[in-house]
């Protein structure tokens, strides 16, 4: 309902800490992004009533590797998020977790680099929006239980 789309859009979301030039530095920007269009609609932020502060760490994985080649077929990317929300009025903390996306793209071809590296990146997108969506159901959750 209204009420709670009034809630989500007064959360301000900080910028998530990572490490300059990494790949973490361009997801933490791409998933603050999805939050805030998420949280808000696109419309901006109302004066913020909490605070969202998030943490990233990912990983990636080869599942299947060609025998002959040692190449890999496919692979697996991981993004996992820790999150606070804080009421600003008081500095007290409400909602605390722990959410995670696992993706899996194909490596077409064993001369294909750029392709492999372009599935990658599109992995490592999907793994972003899930983390947002998850995020945004939780804080969602809390607005309407108070849990």
């Amino acid at each position: 309902g209204p009420g709670v789309g009034d809630a989500l859009s007064s959360v301000r979301v900080t910028p998530i800490e990572a490490p300059k030039g990494t790949t973490e530095e361009r997801l933490a920007v791409e998933l603050r992004n999805e939050l805030l269009f998420g949280l808000t609609g696109g419309a901006g932020a109302s004066s913020p009533t909490h605070e969202l502060t998030i943490r990233l760490s990912s990983q990636s994985a080869k599942i299947i590797v060609d025998v002959t080649t040692a190449r890999p077929e496919l692979e697996n990317f991981g993004l996992d998020a820790s999150y606070r929300l804080t009421e600003v009025a008081t500095g007290k903390t409400v909602v605390t977790g722990t959410t995670f996306a696992r993706v899996s793209y194909d490596v077409p071809g064993q001369v294909q680099r750029f392709a492999r590296l372009r599935g990658l990146r599109d992995a490592e997108t999907r793994a972003a929006k899930v983390i947002a969506d998850n995020i945004k159901t939780r804080l969602a959750s809390y607005f309407i239980a108070g849990t």
